[in-house]
Order: C-alpha cells, then sequence, then structure tokens
C-alpha cells in the first residue's frame, strides 16, 4: 500500500491531479486538490504516481 497526501500550502489548484486521478484526487470549493483515498495499491496506485509526476508544484506526497 503506498499512502498518499497534499500539501495544502504548496497546491494552487492546476486541477491535474483529479483529472488524471479522478478515484484519488477531488477538488475543493476553492479548486484545490483533497485525497479521496489515503491508501493506494493497483490501478489507484498508478494513478496517483501519474498525478504525482505532473503535479507543477510538487504537492502530492506518496510514501511506500
Amino acid at each position: 500500500m503506498t499512502e498518499v497526501s497534499v500539501d495544502p500550502d504548496r497546491c494552487t489548484g492546476h486541477g491535474r491531479c483529479y483529472t488524471l486521478a479522478p478515484d484519488v484526487f477531488d477538488a475543493d470549493e476553492m479548486g484545490h486538490s483533497v485525497v479521496l483515498v489515503g491508501e493506494v495499491s493497483g490501478g489507484l496506485e498508478a494513478q496517483a504516481v501519474t498525478a504525482e509526476q505532473n503535479c507543477p508544484e510538487g504537492a502530492i506526497s506518496l510514501i511506500r
């Protein structure tokens, strides 16, 4: 299992994470990322990795 988190101080709401990984991330009322699933594996882990790699602020952390 991989733990997923988003640093709210770094997230500016580009939306790439919830576009690329809609089963793992969503947006709050301001468009900033929120984690839907705190621990992922398999297909959800693959989505989370893609989102992490595409976050311009580096706000997503994955702990394996």
